[in-house]
């Protein structure tokens, strides 16, 4: 009797464990555009830092991410628990959030020249070579500024997560969330710090002497590595761009069954094409999603930016 409650106990275990397995997956599924993201973000927040300190603010702000986790997981189980009727509103401002920050940073690089951000990091590089620029609160306002960021991104990582899980049961909850919480962590400021360091291992690399083969294919993997670190860059604002749009656009139409609907026939109809349906019925999807991003984000925007000079208006006249 003891031996089959031990069995029956070990198979409950087992059953949790692939739950677990199975819903962190497709968690992680839904929040790889919020990483893409992420990743870009952070990668760029170090912009402007002396090269032996990449590193140690890398470490700061993943120690901040960490702290940021530590606050939404429990406040997300909490919602999951006592209010779940919040889940989908949460997801839907977190949705439109993202739209409005991919519309943002499209409507920076539209409105400014290259001559302007050009400029921009030139006065960033006088200041910093400025020796009355105390470069410790420089780093600290850097770092200050990525956790911001961080906790708006961990936010929607986690509340995408809870999306996710919110019918399972709450001990797989609380599994979920937290393996998420963790491997993301790990994995966006591990890749963070081996990007801001991808153009230095490419420097020591190309200095390689010898004449053999093997140094010779040394140095030129150090010279690509050093061609490819700015261009890996630039993809990851593009990438994460796109991804935001294709997230925070995904959530809305999941959220609104009046768009849903439609969208799940249009991408059923261009399923049936010969030969390139199954690509057009995956690609369907993706683009409307992409289309209301865009059009959510620009509302956003524009509410935004009346409403700032609404309250910038009030503030003047009083």
């Amino acid at each position: 009797m003891a031996g089959a409650s031990l069995l029956t106990l070990l198979d409950d275990i087992a059953t949790v464990l692939d739950d677990v397995a199975v819903l962190t997956k497709v968690a992680a599924k839904k929040t790889a555009g919020v990483l893409g993201d992420d990743l870009a973000l952070n990668a760029q927040q170090v912009a402007g830092v002396r090269a032996d300190r990449e590193l140690p603010v890398v470490w700061a702000v993943a120690k901040g991410s960490t702290k940021n986790k530590v606050i939404l997981v429990p406040a997300a189980l909490a919602i999951s628990a006592f209010a779940p009727w919040a889940v989908t509103p949460l997801l839907m401002v977190g949705g439109v959030f993202l739209c409005y920050e991919g519309v943002e940073k499209v409507a920076h690089k539209l409105l400014h020249t290259k001559e302007e951000d050009s400029a921009r990091h030139a006065d960033l590089v006088n200041a910093l070579s400025d020796p009355a620029v105390d470069v410790a609160a420089y780093e600290s306002d850097k770092i200050r500024g990525a956790v911001r960021t961080d906790f708006i991104l961990s936010a929607e990582i986690v509340a995408i997560t809870l999306g996710t899980v919110a019918s399972a049961p709450f001990t797989t909850q609380v599994a979920v969330l937290s393996t998420v919480a963790v491997v993301m962590t790990v994995g966006v400021y591990g890749a963070v710090a081996g990007i801001v360091k991808l153009d230095d291992a490419g420097l020591y690399l190309s200095k390689k002497g010898g004449d053999s083969l093997w140094r010779r294919t040394v140095r030129r993997t150090g010279e690509a590595m050093l061609r490819a670190a700015p261009h890996l860059m630039k993809s990851l604002s593009v990438i994460g761009t796109i991804a935001m749009f294709t997230v925070g656009g995904g959530i809305l139409t999941h959220g609104i069954p009046a768009a849903h609907a439609p969208i799940e026939h249009m991408a059923h109809a261009a399923g049936t094409v010969p030969y390139i349906g199954p690509v057009l019925e995956w690609l369907t999807p993706v683009l409307l999603s992409i289309a209301t991003g865009i059009v959510a984000g620009a509302i956003a925007l524009i509410g935004v930016s009346l409403a700032g000079r609404l309250f910038a208006t009030r503030k003047a006249s009083t």
